[in-house]
């Protein structure tokens, strides 16, 4: 029991590995060019591109279907159906964005009408549904602990568009060649991938019976992640039309600085989650535990990037952004305390997923959605950009801690969510925990562990 244990962590281990390291790498390159990119294009067309992203966020959900929260689950349940599997949800997310596209540019003619400018700037960023619908197939990498092909795959694309921007700065293109450029990342992305998906055996199938029963489990994402959505763009566009793309623009630039080091996160969930469906579906004693010992890392780690980055806020703005980004400097000190609720939501619903209350989640978001209009239609036209902040702040520890306590069917996961940011547990587990990962012993001195 104590060696699979050991060697459970260390693949979780080599696994998040492989995504920091490459990650790193790209987060660094991503922050490097974004920030040119935003001194180049200034507070204005920043903001109009980030409202393009915004718009072209809302088409996500549907072009998704839902497949993005569970294919990893369905590929843990029904190892057998691989190709199936990947191949009907590569099929349908496909055939969703070409519809989504449509929609995508309806809404910004209808919105904006006479905006020529921005309609295009929608339309173009738009593009990039369709191969975002391919690039699904990093999921299954995920699910067989193989994020370092995914990871290095999106290294070596981002340097090479991270090339194709600085040519777009040094030629002085216009912000329309910068909305396009988000398709070129999906794109590159998309098609490595398959490449290795197939070069490592994988194979491709359509099944109309497998899709209805994928989109039967599914179903409820849909609508969960419209809410999400609606939660995580409003304000964007709401700031946009109450205040001006220029508010936009400097609570944009605040949002970027937030989630520098969003890839550690990204990793070491995605590390955890095929391990603890995997508990789950085994009924293991390590499933309560695994998912605390994840609220655990992500938490500590959320707190303790808080706290630097409110002290070091107005540095950051200023060398980052430039003078004049200067006034995203409060709104960034507010946001930064936004992610470590965030996390919270993002860690709640792979224990959802495991549980398969999945039904739940669209009240959960529903009601995030609400809160954060209702709070940005009130503290926008006081604060603008710090208003927006606070109204996203508000919202996500309403939605991602105080709904646990008081939501029946998911309580349960907030008593997982206590033990785990209990400092007691914090320090026994990472004592635990790195003492394994760090065993050079052989099987048998492995058990005098404990």
């Amino acid at each position: 029991m104590i060696v699979w244990r050991i060697m459970k962590y260390r693949r979780i281990f080599d696994n998040a590995k492989w995504i920091v390291i490459c990650k790193v790498v790209q987060s660094l390159l991503q922050l490097l060019i974004g920030m040119f990119s935003a001194r180049y294009l200034g507070p204005e067309n920043y903001g109009l591109l980030k409202y393009a992203a915004s718009v072209v966020a809302f088409a996500l959900p549907v072009m998704k279907l839902g497949m993005d929260a569970t294919l990893v689950h369905e590929l843990v349940e029904k190892p057998h159906m691989e190709s199936k599997i990947i191949g009907t949800s590569l099929t349908m997310n496909f055939a969703s964005s070409l519809a989504c596209m449509g929609a995508v540019s309806a809404f910004a003619s209808v919105m904006n009408a006479g905006e020529t400018e921005t309609i295009l700037v929608c339309a173009l960023y738009s593009v990039s549904l369709v191969f975002a619908a391919l690039e699904m197939i990093q999921y299954w990498f995920q699910y067989k602990l193989m994020s370092k092909y995914s990871s290095i795959t999106m290294l070596c694309v981002y340097t090479a568009v991270m090339v194709y921007k600085v040519f777009l700065l040094a030629s002085g293109k216009s912000v329309y060649w910068f909305a396009l450029s988000i398709s070129l990342e999906y794109g590159l992305v998309a098609a490595v991938l398959l490449v290795i998906y197939i070069k490592k055996g994988g194979r491709l199938s359509f099944s109309l019976a497998t899709a209805k029963e994928m989109l039967g489990r599914s179903k409820h994402y849909i609508t969960a992640s419209m809410m999400l959505v609606i939660l995580q763009n409003t304000d964007h566009i709401m700031l946009t039309e109450m205040s001006g793309k220029f508010q936009n623009g400097l609570y944009s630039a605040a949002i970027t600085c937030t989630s520098v080091t969003q890839f550690v996160f990204i990793a070491i969930i995605d590390s955890f989650r095929p391990v603890i469906l995997e508990n789950k579906k085994q009924n293991s004693d390590e499933y309560g535990l695994n998912v605390s010992r994840l609220y655990c890392v992500t938490q500590y780690l959320a707190i303790a990037q808080s706290v630097v980055f409110t002290v070091l806020a107005e540095l950051i703005i200023i060398v980052l952004y430039g003078a004049e980004y200067s006034a995203a400097v409060p709104v960034l000190r507010i946001l930064i305390w936004y992610y470590s609720f965030s996390v919270m939501g993002v860690v709640r619903n792979v224990w959802i997923l495991a549980e398969q209350k999945q039904k739940y989640l669209w009240v959960i978001n529903l009601l995030g959605a609400m809160t954060n209009i209702v709070l940005n239609a009130f503290f926008i036209p006081r604060w603008d950009a710090c208003g927006a902040a606070a109204a996203s702040l508000i919202t996500q520890f309403i939605m991602n801690f105080v709904i646990g306590f008081i939501f029946g069917p998911i309580r349960q996961n907030n008593r997982l969510l206590l033990r785990g940011i209990n400092p007691m547990f914090a320090f026994r587990e990472s004592k635990h925990v790195f003492s394994m990962l760090k065993n050079k012993e052989t099987p048998e001195e492995a058990d005098n562990i404990y």
